[in-house]
Formats: C-alpha cells, structure tokens, sequence
C-alpha cells in the first residue's frame, strides 16, 4: 500500500500546484485588467484577454486534474489488483 499512498500523496499535490497556478494567474490577470481598464482601446483588449485565457486556462487545468484522477485510479486498481 506504500505505492499507492505515495502516488495519491503526489497526485493532491500536483492538483494543488495546478489550481494555485490557476488562481495566481487569474489574480495577475484581473489586476492588468483593473490597471488599464481607463485606457479605451488597451482596457478593451485587456478584457477580452481576460475572458479567452480565462477559459482556456480553466479548461486545461481541469483536463491536467482530470489526467492525475485517472492516473491515481490506475494505481489504485494496480494496487488492489481490481481489473
């Protein structure tokens, strides 16, 4: 069981460091976006930036959660030798 508790242990703690990047990333984001928001055309740009990389930022940090799950059920069904 020595393994599977490594890989678990490993798993939450990639999953942390991908949503803390997620949220530190949203926080700079938003703060570029609040700084140039008076200037029209840079305030615009800044916002739709915002908006696209937010989603796509948002959907590669579920699909990287969603490949570590997998990964840690495939060393849980390895372990417990459940096919």
């Amino acid at each position: 069981m020595g393994g599977y508790s490594e890989i678990q242990t490993a798993v939450r703690v990639e999953k942390f460091r991908i949503w803390f990047a997620w949220l530190s990333g949203g926080v700079i984001w938003l703060m570029i976006t609040n700084a140039t928001k008076g200037i029209a055309v840079v305030g615009v740009i800044t916002q739709v930036l915002l908006f696209v990389l937010g989603i796509l930022s948002t959907l590669t940090a579920v699909r990287m959660t969603n490949a570590l799950n997998r990964k840690a059920e495939a060393a849980r069904k390895e372990v417990l030798g459940d096919l």
